[in-house]
């Protein structure tokens, strides 16, 4: 096995927590560049797609570096890429924001809408509820992860049909709904809390993801 470290790209278009993703996937072991060259985010061994804010500014600022096409590319390759928060959102068909509906990427069926809880936004640490053949979270099933949103996902759409297999997705309950809190699959997995503010719980889940790069 190489002991080189992977190559990870942070996606920079304009939002999310760049420079605290860029550290702790440096901890994590990744050699890690932010940048958002064509080129880099597609040669990558892994790309990661982080995101705050609001859906549709993401989705501009994303359209703008092209980097939905990046993100289509990678996947047709079977190349890892990472979406974080807002980052995950917009790998879904839709989102809608104070009555506003915006494409996303359409890399999975479904819709990011506002919690349907007393208290939004949901800010703060959670548990989230793994499922066995997680890879993501393996050594860390029980461990609490930090998330700041009010808006998720909150009815998961694509199922195993013929020879395609579910993708593992996690949830998260919160006071009376529950959410998609994580997902898995093949190439292409996203958190919806952000694991570099999770402590050593989130940079060990960054730990498996750039391991699965080697």
């Amino acid at each position: 096995m190489s002991t080189a470290r992977p190559s990870v790209v942070v996606l920079d278009y304009g939002s999310g927590n760049l420079r605290s993703a860029q550290r702790a996937l440096d901890r994590a072991g990744a050699a890690v560049e932010v940048t958002a060259d064509f080129d880099a985010a597609c040669e990558a061994d892994g790309l990661v797609v982080p995101g705050v804010g609001a859906y549709e500014a993401c989705m501009q600022g994303l359209r703008a570096v092209r980097g939905d096409q990046v993100i289509g590319r990678r996947l047709a390759g079977g190349r890892p890429v990472l979406g974080i928060c807002v980052g995950m959102q917009i790998l879904f068909e839709r989102g809608v924001e104070h009555g506003v509906e915006t494409e996303g990427c359409g890399e999975w069926p479904g819709t990011v809408e506002r919690l349907k809880a007393p208290i939004v936004p949901h800010m703060g640490w959670n548990i989230v509820e793994v499922p066995d053949e997680s890879t993501l979270f393996a050594g860390i099933a029980g461990e609490r992860f930090y998330f700041v949103h009010s808006y998720a996902v909150r009815e998961w759409e694509l199922h195993a049909t013929g020879k395609f297999r579910q993708p593992t997705v996690t949830w998260t309950p919160y006071d009376g709904d529950r959410f998609v809190s994580a997902v898995e699959n093949g190439p292409l997995a996203a958190t919806q809390f952000h694991p570099e503010k999770s402590g050593d719980a989130g940079a060990a889940l960054l730990a498996n993801w750039i391991g699965a790069l080697r």
